[in-house]
């Protein structure tokens, strides 16, 4: 019970025991006047009946004293009037049974002990007594008058109790509405939300309590800020380039790892290598402070077009050299773009060498590559173009590691993928995410699939960018969300089923509303997880912190993938509040190997722990990641060590 209701409770406990006190009073009272009232009333009867009857008494004529009699006890008030001469014999007698009207209860007649009172008056005539009139008035008459009483007491107590009850129940309700808020604070807290309250209560004691509480609350939210201010400081002296702000050698090839060495889900993907030829030469033509801004510039601008794409990799090598990875574009694409990057890097040099004259000395290779190829082969390639370009006096050569071109669909081929869509006919795979304790199966997560034309399941790498050139990126979520709602409803005892859609299918204003009728009435709960891409989340915060709260609110659990590459650091944290985090698999290559990354890792975990935010790890490959990543922490891992994608059955 609340606080609330248990102070009203207590008033109306008090307001009752007042009443049922009052009540015993009145009605004590009401009895003693009541008593009075009778015991007057049978003297007065019996006095004037006797100066009525004195000379009938005398002469013993009964005939007269029935008639005087009964004209007084007609009027219903007296149970007994008794008339006898001087030696007591009996007169006339007129007696009626002490009955009591049914409008009184039982109860009450036996919760009041009435003694009716017994008034017995010599009658004398012509200065001698000659008999005695005796009169008992009638009980039910006190209880019938003594009930009305009470009746019309408990009426106005109850209605008086319920207009003080409400007028009470609001008084409090506005005192104690700044519990409300104090109450959400609390339970925030306990789920590792901090959050300020900013309506600060005049009442002193609720005051005291709410500062208190923002008080130790911007403590915390100040040591998490810190924290995560030491752990991106170390993410930027151990994985980024000081100079350019890229990724450095060992940050950009873990990534180029572990996008391209496994990448059933990847598919084709460009990869633009810049080479800046001569640089020592550069170096002192320029002076090291000019070259370095040229670098620079030269950086922001690859990084800048990686931003025009999704899941693309910017990193620096070596001094001279620098990369961009895209994943599947079409050829066209390719040649605009590094045409574009040739013409504003030769401003760029003209700028910092004006009126030289000389010949740019930037070169990119541009490598189209196929899902077969991984990371080690298209850098061999692409380090050999460079060469050729050098020798051969061009800014930009290209070459393609593909048998085919898998870079530019056919039209049949859109046409199979956009029915496939449209129709829902869409399939899953899945990945386990294995507990790192005891091994059991945490969730399943759901890898969308489609049938080729030749009726076999085709990997997303396959059809992914067709899907997004067609506008058909939110049917396909919808499409899969439909089919693992149906899947869960129908396999009550299966995992936890974990599905990732895009930022476009939650920016469409209408998703919520259909997420909630498609699974209106579908036993899921507990059992469904969303997740979304860490830089998706970054890319609209807010819109992510409203829908990961309506997925609380429906019992289906949220989670950020690839946590810990992105730069833009960890506070989103605090609104967002996933279930759970995937940390990016790049960071697991190495973690049996350098200190660096482990150290990272574990203080990736931290922040998380620091949130009550478990941690997986995805792409793990090794049976020593498993190890190394349970002591640092990991709650779960996922990848290859723990078999490769399987059907989801019985869909």
């Amino acid at each position: 019970m609340s606080l609330l209701n248990q102070i009203i409770a207590a008033v109306f406990a008090v307001l009752i025991g007042l009443v049922s006190g009052t009540i015993y009073i009145m009605s004590d009272s009401s009895k003693s006047m009541l008593t009075s009232q009778l015991q007057s009333h049978s003297k007065d009867t019996a006095t004037n009946l006797g100066m009525h009857m004195a000379p009938f008494i005398a002469e013993q004529d009964s005939a007269a004293i029935e008639t005087i009699v009964n004209a007084i006890f007609d009027s219903g008030y007296y149970e007994k009037i008794q008339v006898t001469n001087f030696d007591n014999e009996d007169l006339f007698t007129a007696l009626r049974s002490p009955e009591i009207s049914d409008e009184v209860p039982r109860w009450f007649i036996k919760l009041i002990a009435f003694d009716t009172p017994i008034f017995k008056r010599p009658v004398t005539h012509s200065w001698s007594k000659v008999g005695f009139v005796e009169v008992k008035t009638r009980a039910g008459y006190a209880y019938e008058e003594l009930w009305k009483g009470t009746q019309t007491t408990l009426i106005w107590f109850i209605s008086l109790s319920l207009i003080s009850v409400l007028f009470i129940s609001s008084l409090l309700r506005l005192i104690l509405r700044p519990l409300k808020s104090i109450e959400a604070q609390a339970i925030a807290l306990s789920n590792k939300e901090y959050i300020e309250e900013t309506k600060i209560p005049k009442t002193k004691e609720l005051r005291s309590v709410v500062i208190t509480m923002n008080s130790m609350i911007a403590r915390v939210r100040t040591m998490f800020n810190e924290q995560s201010n030491n752990i991106e400081e170390l993410r930027r002296t151990a994985y980024l380039d000081d100079l350019t702000g890229l990724a450095n050698s060992r940050s950009t090839l873990a990534q180029l790892s572990d996008k391209l060495d496994n990448r059933d889900d990847e598919g084709p993907c460009a990869l633009y290598y810049v080479h800046i030829a001569n640089l020592s030469t550069l170096n002192e033509k320029l002076g090291q402070e000019n070259a370095n801004n040229l670098i620079k510039q030269l950086a922001e601008k690859l990084n800048a077009l990686g931003d025009t794409h999704t899941g693309t990799i910017a990193g620096r090598l070596s001094g001279s050299d620098m990369l961009l990875l895209i994943p599947q574009p079409d050829s066209d694409t390719v040649t605009r773009e590094v045409n574009s990057l040739l013409d504003a890097y030769t401003i760029t040099f003209d700028f910092f060498n004006p009126g030289s004259g000389a010949q740019s000395p930037v070169h990119i290779a541009a490598i189209l590559a196929g899902e077969d190829i991984n990371a080690a082969q298209i850098l061999s390639t692409a380090r050999v173009a460079i060469d050729e370009a050098i020798a051969a006096g061009q800014a930009s050569i290209y070459k393609s590691l593909s048998d085919t071109d898998v870079h530019t669909p056919s039209v049949d081929w859109s046409a199979h993928i956009a029915d496939a869509v449209n129709q829902k006919k869409v399939f899953f795979q899945y990945q386990a995410v294995i507990d790192s304790q005891n091994n059991n199966v945490i969730q399943k997560e759901l890898l969308v699939r489609i049938l080729n034309q030749s009726g076999e399941l085709c990997a997303a790498a396959k059809f992914i960018r067709i899907v997004q050139q067609l506008g058909l990126i939110e049917a396909l979520d919808k499409a899969a969300l439909e089919q693992a709602v149906s899947y869960l409803d129908s396999h009550s005892e299966s995992e936890p089923l974990a599905i990732n859609i895009s930022l476009q299918s939650l920016e469409d204003g209408n998703f919520d509303q259909w997420l909630m009728h498609t699974i209106a009435d579908k036993a899921i709960q507990g059992r469904l997880n969303i997740e979304i891409n860490e830089s998706s989340v970054l890319n609209n915060v807010t819109r992510i912190a409203s829908f990961r709260q309506l997925l609380t609110k429906s019992g289906i659990g949220f989670g950020v993938d690839n946590f810990g590459v992105h730069p833009s650091g960890f506070s989103y944290l605090y609104q967002v509040h996933p279930d759970y985090l995937k940390i990016d698999g790049s960071l697991c290559r190495q973690i049996t190997s350098n200190a660096e990354d482990r150290f990272f890792m574990g203080s990736l975990v931290t922040v998380a722990k620091s949130l009550s935010i478990p941690s997986y790890a995805e792409r793990v490959e090794q049976t020593e990641q498993i190890e190394q990543l349970r002591l640092l922490g990991i709650v779960a891992t996922q990848g290859f060590i723990h078999g490769k994608p399987e059907n989801l059955n019985s869909q």
